[in-house]
């Protein structure tokens, strides 16, 4: 499936933005889907995961209440609502493509869980 994120920007902290990710090619609802992020000088990181079918969700714990992951299959689509965002959210974010679903952060770390990339869209959080 491919993938391309979109949405990003610069917000003033305290702030929100929603990220979107689109998906062609292959069935979009068949995939479990996350996002990441990376900041500068730092690993990329997991932010949060969202089933297939859209009726679970995961996040780690630097994002546990202030994001919200959904997606929409009809529109081949996947979201990301960040609210209350902080300057420690500064980041490039990436949406991918997952092969399973874990309710465990470390399971995120393994290369083998992700089926495909999109490209990042920079957010940036700054006054």
């Amino acid at each position: 499936v491919q993938l391309q994120a979109s949405g990003g920007g610069l917000v003033q902290p305290g702030g929100s933005l929603r990220l979107s990710c689109a998906a062609s090619g292959r069935t979009f609802s068949s995939y479990h889907m996350g996002w990441f992020r990376q900041a500068p000088g730092k690993e990329r990181e997991f932010v949060g995961a969202i089933n297939w079918s859209g009726t679970a969700t995961y996040y780690a714990d630097s994002v546990k209440g202030r994001f919200t992951i959904s997606r929409d299959n009809a529109k081949n689509t996947l979201y990301l609502q960040m609210n209350s965002l902080e300057p420690e959210d500064t980041a490039v974010y990436y949406c991918a493509a997952l092969i399973k679903y874990y309710t465990d952060t470390a399971y995120y770390t393994t290369p083998s869980v992700i089926d495909s990339w999109g490209q990042g869209t920079q957010v940036t959080v700054s006054s």
